[in-house]
């Protein structure tokens, strides 16, 4: 079950940094209406595969990604602009995803 978890929070923060990249790249790389198109399709399948967790809480799905997020948005902006982190942007994901961890996998009575 936590191996389908981590899938489906992969699986979704491709197609919401996805998404939202693909919408930059059309708006302020000049892309065009295709690229916005894309994203906003990437968007709407974000919002059906966050619903595919195993775990019923909006909440604590909605916040664990949100250090997903994090460390997503940095590895993106690395193989997609060729951005570099700086240590503390490692430190700060490391963080976030050790977050993840507590939200999601920690274990739980009742």
């Amino acid at each position: 079950m936590v191996l389908r978890s981590i899938l489906l929070f992969l699986a979704a923060a491709i197609c919401e940094i996805g998404g939202a990249w693909l919408i930059w790249q059309g708006i302020r790389e000049h892309r065009g209406w295709l690229w916005i198109g894309g994203g906003l399709l990437a968007l709407g399948l974000y919002g059906f595969v966050a619903t595919l967790q195993p775990d019923a809480h909006f909440g604590r799905i909605l916040a664990a990604y949100g250090g997903v997020f994090v460390a997503g948005s940095l590895a993106w902006g690395m193989v997609a602009d060729g951005y570099r982190p700086d240590r503390y942007d490692v430190i700060g994901a490391l963080l976030c995803l050790a977050g993840v961890a507590v939200i999601m996998y920690a274990p739980r009575t009742g």
